[in-house]
């Protein structure tokens, strides 16, 4: 080559992101900022509904990638930061202010417990996240290790939802939403395994579900139509609940064999 050579060298093409599944983090934090801002104003109905919203944009983000091939680092960790605000902030903070904030009512140390609380719950979601972006490599796909987050926001926006729904306020519940907020915080961060209905991840049946999980699909849509809160309540209150009793399934003694 000419060492006199004048001829310039090309600049490197700049690092761009993927617009679409972006689009749809992007719009999953509007919902959890949405949230947060609704529940301060005392618009829990929509607050709730918000956080919901962003637990479906979130679902669909992922496969939109997947489906496009779009995957790239950067909307794996705007995924998790946008993650961090609807399923940790938004729903801490909706719970606070709708009931937790009634504990300084029984005295300062009360009230106290009732940030605290919230504030258990937030930094639980973060924990989950970044456990979860550490490990993605290297867990089985078909179950989680610990409550996901979403799963956790949806079973506090549907509690929430529920009992407004009902006419039933904050002040009343305080303290079943305490227990709630810290049960839910502290199943977020455990070691208890939940389904991920992910199937194995590979292969050309790894989605495939049996033909009842469609009948099922079918009389939740309807229960949805019917009386959204409450079926979204005792959905995530199932599936909560789904990780321990396996667990405790999983731990009891098998039957001895009978004996001829």
């Amino acid at each position: 080559m000419d060492a006199h050579d004048d001829t310039p060298t090309p600049r490197p093409r700049g690092r761009g992101i993927y617009l679409l599944p972006n689009l749809f983090t992007t719009g999953g934090l509007f919902g959890g900022f949405f949230a947060i801002i609704a529940a301060s104003q005392g618009r829990f109905e929509a607050a709730c509904i918000a956080i919901f919203v962003a637990g479906v944009l979130d679902g669909i983000d992922g496969r939109v990638a997947r489906l496009t091939n779009t995957q790239s680092e950067f909307g794996v960790q705007y995924d998790s930061l946008a993650d961090l605000v609807s399923f940790g902030m938004a729903p801490a903070l909706v719970m606070y202010h709708w009931a937790l904030l009634s504990m300084k009512l029984d005295g300062a140390t009360a009230g106290k417990l009732g940030w605290l609380a919230a504030f258990l719950y937030a930094a639980c979601a973060a924990l989950r996240l970044a456990r979860f972006n550490s490990q993605v490599g290297q867990v089985d796909k078909r179950w989680f290790i610990g409550l996901a987050s979403p799963a956790a926001a949806g079973l506090m926006a549907s509690f929430v939802w529920t009992c407004h729904e009902f006419g039933w306020s904050g002040q009343e519940l305080r303290y079943p939403a305490l227990a709630l907020t810290v049960v839910a915080g502290l199943l977020m961060v455990s070691r208890i395994r939940y389904h991920s209905f992910k199937g194995s991840g590979t292969g050309p049946k790894a989605d495939r579900v049996p033909f009842v999980a469609l009948l099922v699909a079918v009389v939740v849509l309807i229960a949805l139509w019917i009386e959204p809160p409450v079926t979204l309540l005792v959905a995530a209150a199932l599936y909560a609940l789904s990780g321990p009793l396996l667990g405790l399934r999983r731990r009891a003694p098998s039957p001895p064999a009978a004996t001829p």
